[in-house]
């Protein structure tokens, strides 16, 4: 039997088990029911039993059904202002992608890094993350992928190279790709699903908006120190190009620059609005607030995304997107984001959240940074198995009565697992972008495992101590204490 039909009995068998034989001491009825639905869904969320947004409906039938969750509660988790956020910058990215901006922007990216190995490879790193930070992952990975192997193919074409340089430059530029596509996201809070999740579930259960500023004075620096490190990593200790530079790489690129022809007029108006919809998110809290009280992240994404709707082509009757573009929108991502809110509205409203902080007091005495080690070590690793997204939804909730048992600030634990979830660089099946780069066929299982797992654990350490000293100045929160606060919400 192999792991999907594994997990489809698991799961049923599990909520079987929780809910109707064992009995927990001091454990609600509606806690229970709610305990038993999170089982099975997140055995079939990791074996993947069904596709993971199909699972992520569960919470509709089982919290409903077995007293966990009123219905029109756990339905209106799926329509949470955050998946309306997300929703619009989604449709930005397909603008994006639609009219080719992406691979402009990457290409001159590219080009104005300079030509030599590690530059080339660089270059490719800061457009790759530049560009997931404002859409998809796996969009980005898609994008690169065939630039990337333009480069490859033309330096192995070259007799001054041997096979190994070829190989290794080849093996580096894909693991450059994936990591960098994987890493960009950390930087916004639209950058990657993991972070819509950790944003909802604060403000499900605490009722604190973090915002698109916020986020990005955080994300954007760790984002970069983990982008920086990996690029040394990758060209000076996993792999070495001293004295190994690439005759006409510069070429290469500009010739697929100038391939793409001038900037037309749909790709500057795209352009307009993308940067503005970022200009927006990031002065919203000191300068539009002070025009527009009730301005929100939300309805700066949904404007932009519908002023998209609204500019012509030029010469032509027709709009820069059209509804039909929108059939490649992620809805399945949505799905998700709407049941890691669901789950965060059951664990709180069901008495879930005070039960688990009473099994947990053994951890009280803990050394802080101890145990975000331990807590980023195992969301990245369970990472690498398990889909990021559905282990963020399952996690987020419980640390909630974990920081308040051991008194510790929720947001300092909770913005540690969001940001190691994103970063799992071992095996094809942790990320998108791994899966794609891997079956470029340039890297092999050994290759993946080996340079990732390193570099997992340099990530690891990085995210810790951001988390533990950074994030508390940028915030202004104190690590060791629950905030009052929170507690009387």
């Amino acid at each position: 039997m192999n792991l999907k039909n594994t997990g489809l009995i698991l799961g049923p068998t599990l909520f079987i088990i929780t809910r109707y034989i064992i009995n927990f001491d001091g454990l609600p009825d509606e806690a229970n029911a709610v305990l038993a639905s999170a089982l099975w869904i997140a055995t079939w969320w990791i074996t993947e039993a069904l596709p993971i947004s199909v699972t992520a409906l569960l919470p509709i039938i089982l919290f409903p059904l077995t007293g966990g969750l009123e219905l029109d509660d756990t339905t209106s988790a799926y329509g949470h202002k955050l998946v309306f956020l997300t929703m619009g910058g989604f449709i930005i990215a397909i603008a994006i992608e639609k009219w080719n901006l992406h691979k402009r922007i990457a290409l001159n990216i590219i080009y104005y890094i300079g030509g030599d190995i590690k530059k080339i490879i660089l270059g490719f790193m800061l457009a790759t993350a530049f560009l997931s930070m404002w859409i998809s992952n796996t969009a980005t990975s898609v994008m690169m992928l065939p630039i990337g192997i333009v480069i490859i193919k033309q330096l192995q074409d070259n007799p001054n190279f041997s096979e190994s340089q070829g190989n290794n430059f080849a093996k580096a530029l894909m693991l450059s790709i994936a990591y960098s596509a994987s890493i960009g996201g950390v930087s916004t809070l639209i950058g990657t699903p993991t972070n819509m999740v950790l944003a909802g579930v604060v403000s499900q259960i605490y009722d604190y908006e973090i915002s698109f500023f916020e986020w990005f004075i955080f994300g954007f620096p760790l984002s970069f120190m983990i982008l920086f490190f990996s690029w040394y990593y990758l060209t000076r200790v996993a792999f070495s190009f001293d004295d190994f530079s690439m005759p006409g790489g510069r070429d290469e690129i500009s010739k697929l620059r100038q391939g793409l022809g001038e900037i037309t007029f749909e790709q500057k108006a795209v352009s307009l609005v993308f940067f503005a919809a970022a200009f927006c998110w990031i002065t919203k809290n000191f300068l539009l607030k002070n025009i527009f009280v009730r301005i929100d992240d939300t309805i700066i994404s949904i404007f932009f995304a519908s002023l998209l709707f609204l500019i012509n082509v030029k010469g032509k009757n027709e709009k820069i997107l059209k509804w039909q573009d929108t059939i490649h929108l992620p809805w399945g991502v949505l799905l998700l984001l709407g049941s890691g809110m669901s789950f965060a509205k059951a664990v709180d409203s069901s008495g879930l959240s005070i039960w688990v902080g009473t099994q947990i007091s053994n951890f009280g005495t803990m050394n802080l940074f101890l145990l975000l080690l331990i807590l980023i070590t195992v969301v990245n690793f369970l990472t690498e198995i398990a889909s990021n997204m559905a282990t963020i939804a399952m996690m987020l909730p419980i640390l909630a009565p974990f920081a308040l048992e051991l008194n510790l600030h929720p947001y300092v634990l909770m913005v540690a697992s969001s940001v190691a979830a994103s970063c799992a660089f071992m095996l094809p099946v942790a990320t998108p972008p791994n899966a794609i780069v891997f079956g470029s066929g340039y890297l092999k299982m050994p290759d993946m495992v080996k340079k990732g797992f390193l570099l997992n654990l340099l990530t690891i350490v990085i995210i810790a101590l951001m988390v533990y000293f950074i994030l508390p100045m940028l915030w202004d929160l104190v690590p060791d204490e629950f905030p009052k606060s929170l507690i009387s919400i």
